[in-house]
């Protein structure tokens, strides 16, 4: 079979859930037993988000092969179950700079370079590559921004073309608008998603199909009212109403047929969606009796989406557990008393990644904390330095003990820049980024947890442990529990006689799936989960 595309638009206002939509849409197929793939096209000129602040964009997402992409790569992964690639996220920037690098070679014969054909052609292009390397049956293509946005407009164009270039079922258009309810008026107003759709059809695309992102549920005359006016059918006008849990999205959608819709539509012969494990894993996370408290400690706490794939990853370790999931979230500046506070209250305390020097000595302080306090303690990337350093300066007889990241001068470089990377002068896509192999110490929490003798995770960094305090280290009690055998990098650390203090240089929540958590976030959640239970047992015989 032929690839079929899905194409995702939005109207109205941006952060409706389109990706969490498409990724949901994307469940659907997949356990119909097709083989989906999924690409977020983003109208922005950066080449990618990975020099964004946080503040601009959230989390940078990073693929096996070591692309930093979209945030919505990770919910296409955890919802479909499967890898992304560098093909599938595209920028303005990138195609830009590749029609520019084109014309310079004199690949256009000496045309003029212009919007249409040349960066309509480019985007066609790297869609169907896609498809093709893939060969995926169906392809869903999310469209970032909103309708009427001037920066997506060469991407809205370039979808109105494949329409004309496929075979005919071969292509849909799904439109994701808001329904907004006014409560001096006591109903759902249908204006905002009627103007969006016109919108739309003046730059030549007919949407297949409407969700509507609304609060409370449409009524069958607000459903007649959308689809006369917009002109399609009744059927094909679909709403997406709040849920407690984001992974209830697939069934939400299910429950109203929108997979079998599109699988009509698009003229696939294929297999019932197959959601009873989705569902099992819902009803877990929703029977769940015991509480488990973690502290997340950095200084993007105000941000939702600037740790998103460490909150998704602690949500599916604790459905694994079927505990609820408590996450305060802790401010790394705050002065050590208000840290203190807030660390004696948590079951077990993760320091995420993260960059630059600000509210270092707090992350410090915190993982001195976990380690002094026999606190379950998981650090990712920043976490795991920050947590060596403190061990070195505590433990090792190295009260100066440092990053070079933050103290170019210190006497002990503890953390410092790789070789590879001292001559390097751009940021963008020059860090230690994608895949690569880790060799586990036998005998460790963390190879026990994994069940294995090598992995594979992701990274996202450019400072390493430096190898000339790893002895002093050991003798210390400090395991190197893990490798990257090539260059000998220290990968994974714990620290012998701890109920679990363990960090690692790389990004297990890039792999963690809800039908899949990843081991080392099952462990700490487990162990977290260990202090939770002893705390009330502890309550219980007081009384």
């Amino acid at each position: 079979m032929a690839t079929k595309y899905v194409f995702i638009t939005g109207g109205v206002a941006s952060s409706l859930g389109k990706g969490i939509a498409a990724a949901g849409l994307g469940t659907l197929l997949s356990s119909r037993k097709l083989k989906v793939e999924m690409m977020k096209l983003d109208p922005y000129i950066n080449i990618d988000p990975g020099t964004m602040s946080p503040f601009q964009h959230g989390e940078v997402f990073v693929t096996e092969d070591g692309a930093e992409t979209d945030l919505d790569l990770g919910h296409y992964e955890r919802f479909i179950g499967r890898p992304t690639s560098k093909m599938s996220n595209i920028t303005t920037g990138q195609i830009y700079d590749a029609v520019i690098r084109k014309e310079r070679r004199g690949s256009y014969l000496g045309a003029t370079v212009q919007v249409i054909p040349h960066i309509t052609d480019e985007i066609k292009s790297r869609i169907r590559k896609l498809a093709r390397e893939t060969e995926c049956d169906v392809l869903l293509v999310e469209i970032g921004g909103t309708v009427g946005d001037i920066e997506s407009q060469p991407f809205l164009e370039a979808i109105r073309q494949m329409k004309h270039d496929l075979e005919p079922d071969s292509c849909i258009y799904l439109h994701l608008t808001l329904l907004p309810f006014l409560s001096a008026a006591g109903e759902l107003k249908t204006k905002p998603t009627q103007h969006s759709v016109r919108q739309l059809r003046e730059i030549g695309i007919q949407p297949d199909g409407i969700i509507c992102r609304t609060e409370i549920p449409m009524s069958q005359e607000e459903r007649k009212k959308i689809a006369l006016f917009c002109n399609v059918a009744e059927r094909a006008v679909f709403e997406s109403t709040n849920v407690d849990i984001i992974y209830e999205v697939p069934l939400m959608l299910h429950r109203q047929a929108l997979d079998n819709w599109v699988v009509n539509k698009l003229n696939i012969v294929t297999y019932d969606a197959q959601m009873d494990e989705w569902k099992a894993m819902i009803d877990r996370i929703k029977s769940a009796k015991e509480t488990v408290t973690v502290g997340v400690v950095g200084k993007y706490i105000e941000l939702q989406d600037a740790y998103k794939s460490i909150y998704e990853a602690l949500n599916h370790a604790a459905a694994h557990h079927a505990v609820n999931l408590n996450i305060i979230r802790i401010d790394s500046e705050a002065p050590e008393a208000e840290l203190t506070q807030y660390l004696s209250q948590v079951d077990g305390i993760l320091i995420p990644g993260g960059f630059g020097a600000r509210g270092i000595e707090g992350k410090i302080f915190a993982a001195d904390y976990a380690r002094k306090n026999d606190k379950p303690y998981f650090g990712i990337c920043l976490g795991m330095q920050v947590a060596l350093i403190g061990f070195a300066r505590d433990v090792c007889g190295l009260p100066e003990a440092n990053s070079t990241e933050f103290n170019e001068t210190t006497p002990d470089p503890l953390v410092d820049l790789m070789a590879s990377q001292k001559a390097v002068l751009d940021l963008g896509g020059t860090m230690r980024l994608g895949s690569y192999p880790c060799s586990l110490t036998p005998s460790t929490k963390v190879s026990e947890v994994y069940g294995k003798e090598e992995v594979r995770e992701r990274h996202r960094h450019r400072y390493e442990v430096n190898n000339k305090y790893r002895e002093t280290m050991e003798k210390n009690g400090c395991i190197v529990a893990g490798v990257f055998q090539e260059t000998d990098l220290v990968e994974v650390i714990e620290l012998e006689n701890h109920p679990w203090f363990v960090a690692c240089q790389f990004h297990p929540e890039f792999q963690s799936r809800p039908l899949a958590p990843h081991p080392l976030f099952v462990g700490f959640v487990g162990a977290s989960k260990g202090t939770s239970s002893k705390k009330h047992e502890e309550k219980a015989a007081s009384k």
